[in-house]
């Protein structure tokens, strides 16, 4: 049996949004932008997702990315007299210096040190060419078919390039290591050398349902940044590049996560005490209810209505006891299965002893033959 769920459930909290929020996501001023659901990778709203354009400083994820796949945080590096030369934001490294790779990416992440990624990547290759086809195989096998990298730190080069698609994708990889997701959440951080680390992150302060990931900003790229927000259940990012301010790009991408965010609402799908199906049950007993073992919350978004499935048998043998699993109700948004509860027997039914069903035979043979006559 499938029916539509929740449709009221959804309604009512679709109505405590403005009606602008059905008409889409809110203009912003940037080149592209993109939403994503976190948990599904649904696109919920996107502007020039595909176009290729630089993305500064969000080049250091991947940096990162080959970083962990090649080292262990404990690894000491030694610093390269080309990272310490690098210019602009840094954490003064010099040359021979030696520091651990928890601290660097913590360097390359927080404040996005430029000497701090390019120290991480010339420990991997001789070379900054080199290192970059490293990343351009990465982004090939990752499926990044709009991306192209010429240097490790993102600082402004020629044919350097990705879309808000394919850092959004990387953004999400990258934040599946719980010591990235650690260490993008932090304001500020102290490191080897008593140097204090200071976020570029403003939205970590500014709106607090911020959990990470980047920002960036060249003169070529303008200001770019992908976030990712944690709401009730749901988690989701936003990408946007080529922000012509920092202050813009802040409040642009602030209202795309407030608007992300509210187009999900948690709703009761399974509830306790609901009859899901009721049981015919042998030699006269009354039907018998059952009920979700468990229940179940889950996420919705606005105007997509849940569809329950319940499979339970027609007819129970007895004896049954209460809380017997005896059938599921399953949960599903479209195509993809939301959730599953076991259905329980909601009380005892005791199979009648021999007299007993002798008697309901031939209640029911008598029943019959009167019909007859």
């Amino acid at each position: 049996m499938k029916r539509a769920l929740c449709l009221g459930a959804v309604v009512a909290a679709a109505c405590l949004l403005p009606a602008s929020a059905w008409a889409g996501a809110p203009p912003v001023h940037a080149a592209a932008y993109l939403i994503q659901d976190a948990r599904t990778g649904e696109v919920l709203a996107s502007s020039n997702v595909h176009a290729h354009l630089p993305i500064a400083s969000l080049t250091k994820l991947m940096t990162v990315l080959l970083t962990l796949q090649h080292h262990k945080l404990t690894d000491v590096v030694t610093v390269d007299p080309r990272a310490a030369s690098v210019g602009e934001s840094s954490i003064d490294l010099q040359a021979g210096e030696q520091m651990t790779v928890r601290d660097l990416l913590k360097g390359a992440l927080i404040q996005s040190a430029n000497d701090a990624a390019d120290a991480l990547a010339l420990s991997l290759a001789p070379d900054f060419s080199s290192f970059a086809s490293l990343m351009n195989a990465e982004a090939a096998r990752l499926g990044l078919r709009d991306t192209h990298f010429v240097r490790p730190d993102g600082l402004d080069a020629p044919d350097a390039y990705s879309s808000a698609a394919d850092i959004t994708a990387l953004a999400r990889l990258v934040m599946r290591t719980r010591f990235i997701r650690d260490t993008v959440r932090e304001e500020t951080a102290t490191i080897s050398g008593g140097r204090t680390l200071h976020t570029w992150d403003d939205l970590l302060s500014q709106f607090r349902q911020t959990i990470g990931v980047k920002t960036g900003h060249t003169d070529l790229a303008g200001w770019c940044q992908v976030a990712a927000a944690r709401g009730r259940g749901v988690t989701i990012y936003a990408t946007l590049l080529g922000a012509p301010t920092r202050s813009e790009r802040n409040a642009d991408l602030q209202v795309l996560l407030v608007w992300g965010l509210g187009q999900f609402r948690v709703v009761p799908a399974v509830s306790l005490g609901r009859t899901y199906a009721d049981v015919r049950a042998p030699y006269g007993r009354s039907s018998l209810a059952l009920v979700a073992a468990k229940p179940l919350l889950t996420v919705a978004r606005l105007g997509r209505p849940l569809t329950e499935t319940v499979v339970a048998p027609a007819t129970v043998s007895l004896p049954v006891r209460q809380g017997d699993v005896l059938g599921r109700v399953e949960i599903r948004e479209g195509e993809r299965l939301v959730g599953i509860r076991d259905l329980v027997a909601s009380r005892t039914i005791n199979k009648p002893g021999l007299g007993g069903r002798l008697g309901w035979y031939a209640g029911r043979t008598l029943h019959h033959l009167a019909h007859l006559l």
